[in-house]
């Protein structure tokens, strides 16, 4: 146990607040400060979360941040903030309202907390970690976005749901950007350790990877208000404990690539180990034609969303 950590997370909605909440659960960190639009919001769900942390007899301590000030000394920093998707709306949708308050709280980063590791899941998910690099000027190790343990999980869970057995032991891994571009790896996806298609046939592998591209989009649709929260929350603690009990695990991240896969300086998920400093390594693996096809189509298609903020001059460095 990591006693002594602290980690902000930044945005108090559902997703922010699940964060915080499991995190204050597990006990991984000490301290926990929860950073919204509203200070009163943040100050009601700490409060109640440090009592629930004593009903669970752990020793977190969670509290509101007034300001940018209040992330001082943060071990990691998780940003949450932005506008939720809504039914009908791409995410690229998100695009510049989302790029607007990132860019912010990127900025208080960088002056307040500037030793942190950053853990970016604001959407559109790989740009944001482009703007959080670009506006911080962090190393790449440290800043990196939440995606390919989501899509792994979502590609899991539509596997033992056609499977109907296997459920705990089942591995998916993904690559590229977050949702309609993700790259599905069936070759690296196992079923306690037996490959994904020796189990299923490329039909219905087909079936789950679509399926898997769609498990946001199907979630919005289905609450008519909002967004998933609790799969991608505890996606996020993967992450944030991996660093914070530096257990270096292999997990896809969003990450800039620095000719890694045949690609420098855009932002895209890749396996990476993670560890204390971050993204400590990056795994290259063999892809097949048709992945690196896919592949580059997802990194072109987070290219133009930077492009599109390069022509508004969104980026002063």
């Amino acid at each position: 146990m990591a006693k002594g950590k602290k980690v902000t997370v930044i945005g108090t909605g559902n997703f922010g607040s699940t964060v915080a909440f499991i995190l204050a659960m597990n006990g991984t960190c000490h301290n926990i400060v929860l950073r919204g639009r509203n200070y009163d919001v943040a100050k009601g769900k700490a409060l109640d979360m440090s009592q629930a942390a004593n009903a669970a007899r752990q020793h977190t301590v969670v509290k509101a941040g007034k300001g940018p000030e209040s992330m001082a000394d943060s071990d990691l920093v998780v940003i949450t903030a932005g506008a939720p998707r809504t039914p009908g709306m791409s995410r690229d949708d998100l695009l510049i309202k989302n790029a607007e308050i990132v860019k912010m709280y990127a900025r208080e980063i960088k002056e307040h907390a500037p030793e942190a590791i950053v853990v970016v899941v604001s959407n559109p998910l790989d740009v944001m970690t482009y703007v959080v690099l670009r506006e911080t000027g962090f190393p790449r190790e440290r800043v990196l976005g939440m995606a390919g343990i989501l899509d792994s999980a979502r590609m899991a869970h539509f596997i033992f749901e056609k499977l109907e057995y296997g459920a705990g032991q089942i591995r998916a891994t993904v690559m590229g950007g977050h949702g309609d571009t993700m790259v599905p790896l069936p070759k690296f996806t196992t079923v306690a350790g037996v490959p994904i298609e020796d189990l299923l046939d490329s039909e219905e592998i087909g079936e789950i990877v679509q399926k898997t591209r769609n498990g946001g989009a199907e979630i919005v649709n289905l609450l008519g208000d909002g967004s998933a929260y609790y799969a991608p929350a505890k996606s996020t603690l993967v992450m944030v404990e991996a660093i914070l009990k530096d257990t270096n695990q292999i997990h896809s991240c969003a990450i800039m690539l620095q000719n890694d896969y045949g690609y420098s300086d855009i932002v895209s998920g890749v396996p990476v180990m993670i560890g204390a400093g971050g993204a400590e390594k990056v795994i290259e693996m063999a892809l097949k034609p048709l992945q690196v096809k896919r592949f580059k189509n997802s990194v072109a298609s987070v290219q133009e969303m930077v492009d599109t903020l390069e022509k508004q001059k969104f980026f002063d460095n």
